[in-house]
């Protein structure tokens, strides 16, 4: 282990250890020509490259150019200070969730799932609730012990409620790809403060929320029991739910 390893102090590594090399690609509205290729110098300078070299430029449409950067960065990553939400469940096999829902309800665990608001992207919610699932692993759905009440995309939160309620839904899921103007987080609060008003203390269902701009740390924030980004699997999200309904 390095010495910087070790204080818990790294530098990006490039070519050597230790010599603070980054890539960067970005796109600027500037037509392609070398005017461009100085305006994206300019920038990656602005960020604290340098020494900066543009290392691939290429048109983007019109009026567009998109770039690769490659220099150095005198910035430090101090790993103490990095604040991550770690697994504290076990990850589970369908035959193991199956058995322990079986043995602490006594009856199907209940997730009901949607898109709220405007978001119409349903491929999040759909890999983890659809059978299919997503990396090689099966979606809720082909969980025995648990039903799955997938209502798509574009549901309003009263929506939501109402069919959490009439459903008996022990966790709703909720998907949110769209986040122009935090969209995704503006939606998620009203669909928490609208399950609070709706149910009793203690008694609402397990809200989680998932989507790839989400940040795992703002859970309480957004008044949500659990918070999944990027490439969470259908097992990370089952064994999650019987790690709070069922253990």
């Amino acid at each position: 282990m390095s010495e910087e390893t070790s204080s818990g102090v790294v530098r990006p590594y490039g070519d050597t250890t230790g010599d603070g090399m980054v890539q960067l690609s970005f796109t600027l509205p500037v037509p392609h020509s070398k005017r461009a290729e100085g305006a994206a110098l300019q920038l990656a300078n602005k960020m604290g490259i340098d020494p900066a070299l543009v290392v691939h430029s290429k048109p983007m449409g019109e009026g567009f150019s998109f770039f690769v950067v490659y220099g150095r960065v005198n910035h430090l990553v101090e790993l103490s200070k990095v604040e991550v939400v770690e697994r504290d469940y076990p990850l589970l096999t369908p035959k193991e969730a199956n058995a322990q829902i079986k043995a602490a309800l006594r009856r199907r665990l209940v997730v009901v799932g949607a898109c709220i608001g405007t978001d119409a992207h349903t491929v999040g919610i759909d890999a983890i609730l659809n059978i299919k699932g997503f990396a090689g692993e099966k979606g809720l759905e082909y969980y025995r012990e648990v039903k799955v009440v997938n209502l798509g995309a574009q549901v309003s939160v009263p929506t939501l409620v109402e069919r959490a309620r009439q459903e008996k839904a022990d966790a709703v899921l909720v998907s949110q790809v769209v986040t122009q103007r935090d969209a995704h987080l503006l939606n998620t609060r009203e669909m928490s403060a609208a399950f609070r008003e709706s149910y009793p203390e203690g008694k609402r269902p397990l809200l989680v929320v998932g989507g790839p701009r989400f940040d795992e740390t703002m859970a309480t924030e957004l008044g949500v029991d659990r918070v999944f980004t990027r490439g969470t699997t259908p097992a990370e999200v089952a064994s999650y739910l019987v790690h709070r309904v069922a253990s």
